[in-house]
């Protein structure tokens, strides 16, 4: 259950809005290869710079541009200041800086073999585990970026401390995901709807969904503290966005969402897995115990034939109505309007959706 490179919502912008977002990432490169804390030599310039267009750019920049969405619709506003629209963009590129940084160490740790298309940066000749050191270079980046342009502000303290809390959520679920999954001899029994739940809370929902949020409420003058119920809204569907992507995995079309799923076969606690351990019998259990986590694409349709019949597709439509019901009960419960709507426009672009 990879933080994925999967898409996370929100309206996310006009050609105008992705064309000033890409322009503040030049900036901010240059801003880093600069940097005066460091004198550069020629290598280790060319290095970074490679390192960081590698890396940072090549996803679809859903959790970044989605500050500036978000932003705008708690101001009111459909257009912002320039200064309004750099320090919003500069806010998305450290959440998309932040999604680099895990996804370099994630690959190395997964010994994965690609990502977004191309191979995993230290599968790339002569980076190797170089790229340990470079996922730490993409985290300091974070530092100087917020210290560059936040330092001064109000709520630059706020900001240092939600990055802070966001990465250590994010790097424990981490943590757990890789004891539940790698640790010992491959464990079936260790698989429920909690660990799943905690795993998925906290590896992918907090950046994924909950800092972009979170950024644009400090932007637009807000205390956080004023906003638990938005934070527990946005947890609760970045949960429900990594159930659509488990059941993607096996149910999507490889030729629609882009890749082919290998949950099954990477011994995933995936909640297809964890619906069917909990709805299994003595026998249906056997099949899955002898067969998931094995690459044999006999053993993988086995696995998905136990799915088709515990009807787990029905069972993820019920619960797909069931989220969006409770969601939307939750979200008009809101006080403000205007964070109910940067609220729907983030589920509105998830639900249902196919890839």
């Amino acid at each position: 259950m990879a933080p994925a490179g999967v898409a996370v919502a929100s309206g996310s912008g006009s050609a105008d809005t992705t064309a000033a977002f890409k322009d503040v990432y030049s900036k901010l490169k240059e801003e880093m290869l600069e940097d005066p804390a460091f004198e550069f030599t020629d290598e280790s310039l060319q290095w970074i710079d490679r390192m960081l267009d590698y890396n940072v750019l090549g996803g679809k920049c859903n959790r970044g541009l989605s500050v500036i969405d978000s932003y705008k619709i708690l101001k009111g506003v459909d257009v912002l200041s320039k200064e309004e629209t750099f320090l919003a963009c500069t806010l998305g590129w450290c959440i998309e800086w932040l999604q680099a940084y895990f996804l370099v160490l994630d690959d190395i740790m997964d010994n994965s073999q690609t990502r977004r298309g191309q191979p995993c940066w230290f599968r790339v000749p002569q980076v190797g585990l170089i790229a340990v050191n470079d996922g730490i270079i993409l985290r300091n980046h974070i530092s100087r970026i917020l210290q560059r342009h936040f330092k001064g502000k109000p709520y630059y303290v706020d900001l240092i401390d939600l990055f802070n809390e966001v990465e250590f959520k994010t790097a424990s679920g981490q943590m757990l995901d890789l004891i539940t999954t790698h640790e010992g001899e491959k464990d079936l029994t260790k698989y429920n709807l909690t660990v799943h739940r905690r795993i998925v809370q906290y590896k992918t929902a907090y950046y994924s969904f909950y800092l972009p949020v979170a950024c644009a409420l400090l932007l637009a003058g807000e205390n956080l503290d004023n906003f638990g119920d938005v934070k527990n809204i946005l947890v609760e569907m970045g949960t429900y966005f990594q159930v659509q992507d488990d059941y993607l995995d096996c149910f999507g079309d490889p030729e629609f969402i882009g890749k082919i799923g290998t949950d099954i076969e990477d011994y995933k606690c995936s909640w297809l897995v964890v619906q069917a351990l909990e709805r299994a019998d003595e026998d249906q259990k056997r099949i899955l115990f002898e067969n998931y986590g094995k690459s044999d694409p006999a053993c993988v349709a086995k696995v998905k034939d136990l799915y088709k019949e515990l009807k787990l597709e029905e069972v993820f439509h019920q619960y797909e109505k069931e989220s969006y019901n409770k969601l939307i009960v939750d979200i008009e419960a809101q006080p403000s309007k205007a964070v109910q709507t940067v609220l729907k426009s983030f589920l509105h672009k998830i639900y249902k959706r196919d890839k």
